[in-house]
């Protein structure tokens, strides 16, 4: 709070000191412009007068016996020269295409270019595009600010699993950490901001929790939750890091959590969570009802905690037991236009429209009689929810493989879709047709989304920072889905053609080199022609004394 009242009051006095003086402030940035606007020109002007006296002076620098005693040096040369000189650029420009091409796929951008953008950009008059105080259109094509911030919030996943009983088996069986050491960093800043109430009366035990949650060994964790449970038997805390991170098993993490709400006592957000795991746990039993109603006596006794999102909890475990109508009962409260939105809502309410029509769609009877009404509604839900998470179709028609799903995700990001699928396959899967209705219609919905994304269609414009959180929250081991699918830079281009043209170079000058000289030759000849004929026209133009009256100052 204190830093944000102090960055709102610092830019505040700013705005006043900018509002205090507007006439220097308008004619810096019109002198700042006019330099930008005049820097192309002047270089052109300069580079014309230096060629302009190299010319002039050609006669006094020997320029034309310099010219002859190089083009006497060249033709000494033999082609083995020639061909070592293509192979090394060839060798060089491929290196640089290689270098290029990692960078790429592991940042996704072109590294000559950002080294361009951010260094030599602003050497020559750039002026660098505003990212948080841009202009977006919004749905109803009204201008409107875009915060940034919020766009790239990191939310915690509403299913994520437990680390002892189903992230560590992972971590046996293939020897892949499952997690980033940021998704971990963040579980941590959470579980200490939940389970931390009133920092003014800590208890030593708690202070010991405090410490255990910031630890990023596993086993030193575990070690602080069993000293804090030294310190006191009822320390709920500590056995909600014990049945996250040392129970190997889901009926043994259950136990856990039943003896720390046993010990929770009053504090609403021990009681919340432990209740929350504790449905989760008897919907991994396969105790589903149970889970459901523990999730509806939740959502009752906590109604103000909508932010938690354990209505994504119980529509999945809806869909579980096939309960569609509870499913659309719950969609119809949340899914409001007025609430944010996620990939499983928006998912779940086109699976639940496919899943009327989807027994009998056939493509090619829909393209002979058209859409019903009720197709048509199914296909407008998939497109919604395609244009709100780009990536998950990917995932739900196994195009690409499923890995375990982040401790956070990012909205409408690779994180969310992979959460999304790892769950929620299986219910689309269960009704008969949808993901065939899916397959032939999701690609549709980006001739309707216009390009580039300036504006979106039902949606905002789709945030542009998805791939950089989603990097830091999802394994190395994983590729990351990019949407836009970007275009591949400039450079990689250049570098690419370079090599194969040097390649190619080096590979015909050994081969015949008689051939390629007598090609080089006319190909400079005829390169330099214009030259040769603009220094004529020159000769002939100007009188002979004002060159002669040249050379001699």
């Amino acid at each position: 709070m204190i830093l944000l009242f102090t960055a709102q009051t610092s830019g505040r006095n700013m705005e006043d000191a900018t509002s205090s003086n507007p006439q220097s402030l308008g004619f810096t940035d019109k002198l700042k412009s006019w330099l930008s606007w005049s820097w192309t020109y002047i270089c052109a002007v300069w580079f014309a007068m230096v060629l302009t006296m190299i010319y002039v002076l050609r006669s006094p620098l020997k320029l034309q016996d310099t010219l002859t005693s190089a083009s006497v040096f060249l033709n000494t040369l033999t082609p083995k020269f020639y061909v070592a000189l293509t192979g090394t650029s060839s060798l060089i420009s491929g290196l640089i295409l290689i270098f290029e091409w990692w960078y790429f796929r592991k940042y996704g951008t072109s590294f000559i270019e950002q080294v361009s953008v951010s260094h030599l950009r602003p050497l020559l008059g750039g002026v660098e595009s505003s990212t948080a105080t841009g202009l977006f259109s919004s749905v109803n094509g009204e201008a409107e600010p875009r915060p940034s911030v919020s766009e790239c919030k990191v939310w915690r996943n509403p299913l994520n699993l437990f680390r002892g009983a189903e992230y560590s088996r992972y971590t046996w069986v293939t020897g892949k950490e499952p997690l980033t050491y940021y998704d971990m960093n963040l579980s941590a800043q959470d579980h200490q901001t939940f389970f931390t109430g009133d920092t003014q009366q800590l208890k030593i035990e708690d202070t010991v929790m405090q410490k255990a949650w910031r630890e990023r060994n596993p086993q030193a964790r575990i070690r602080a939750a069993y000293q804090a449970i030294e310190m006191n038997h009822e320390c709920a805390a500590a056995y909600v890091l014990l049945a996250e991170e040392e129970a190997t098993t889901i009926t043994e993490a259950e136990r856990l959590f039943k003896q720390a709400l046993r010990s929770a006592g009053k504090d609403i957000n021990l009681l919340v969570y432990i209740k929350r795991r504790l449905a989760m746990c008897a919907r991994k039993l396969g105790r589903i009802k149970e889970a459901v109603k523990m999730m509806r006596d939740l959502m009752k006794e906590f109604p103000l905690l909508g932010m938690l999102n354990i209505h994504e909890n119980l529509l999945e475990a809806l869909l579980e037991i096939q309960a569609y109508a509870d499913a659309q009962a719950v969609l119809a409260k949340y899914d409001d236009i007025s609430l944010p939105k996620s990939a499983t809502i928006c998912y779940t309410s086109a699976l639940l429209k496919a899943r009327a029509v989807s027994d009998k769609f056939s493509p090619e009877a829909a393209s002979r009689r058209g859409l019903s009404t009720a197709e048509m509604n199914a296909v407008e839900a998939i497109h919604r929810a395609v244009e709100f998470n780009p990536h998950v179709p990917k995932y739900l028609l196994e195009m690409k493989s499923l890995i375990l799903p982040p401790e956070h995700i990012l909205k409408r990001g690779d994180s969310e879709a992979v959460a999304y699928a790892f769950f929620h396959l299986q219910h689309w899967k269960r009704a008969e047709g949808a993901l065939n209705l899916l397959h032939c219609t999701w690609e549709g919905t980006f001739r309707i989304i216009p390009y580039p994304l300036e504006k979106g269609h039902l949606f905002y414009p789709y945030p542009g920072c998805t791939e950089t959180a989603d990097r830091e929250l999802l394994p190395s081991f994983h590729e990351v889905s990019v949407y836009p699918k970007k275009e591949l830079p400039f450079f990689i281009l250049f570098t690419a053609g370079l090599c194969s043209f040097t390649a190619m170079l080096a590979m015909l000058t050994h081969q015949f080199p008689e051939l390629m000289g007598v090609f080089a030759k006319a190909f400079f000849s005829t390169l330099f022609a214009p030259l040769g004929f603009f220094a004529d026209k020159m000769e002939s133009f100007m009188p002979s004394s004002f060159w002669h009256q040249l050379t001699r100052i």
